[in-house]
């Protein structure tokens, strides 16, 4: 069973830092992208940074100069710190990778089960 768990989360006032990590478990031979969501409160999951198999970041403009994604390839694992946090980066977070598994012919878009992030003001 190839999963994705995430950890991290919680509640923090706003200006402060928190620091997520998902790791993906499993029988996996590869992964490529690694990706977090967020789905405030009333809305649609949206992205908010991918980072590729080599480094490369990508951020949603809300989030550009206080959160950094970064991975660790030797423990799986994909990390997201938030600084600056605001209100509105209250939200549910969640973990997405592109992930091959020993016995899949194919890379499958994984999702992890979430994790609720407050940030009150």
């Amino acid at each position: 069973q190839v999963q994705l768990v995430e950890s991290g989360g919680g509640l923090v006032q706003a200006g402060g830092s928190m620091r997520l990590s998902c790791t993906a478990s499993g029988s996996i031979v590869g992964i490529r992208d690694m990706r977090w969501y967020r789905q405030g409160p009333g809305n649609g999951r949206a992205l908010v940074a991918v980072v590729t198999i080599d480094g490369s970041t990508n951020y949603a403009d809300s989030v550009k100069g206080r959160f950094t994604i970064s991975r660790d390839n030797a423990k799986n694992t994909v990390y997201l710190q938030m600084n600056s946090l605001k209100p509105e980066d209250t939200g549910v977070y969640y973990c997405n990778a592109d992930l091959k598994a020993r016995n899949r012919p194919t890379y499958r878009d994984s999702w992890g089960q979430g994790t609720q992030v407050t940030v009150s003001s």
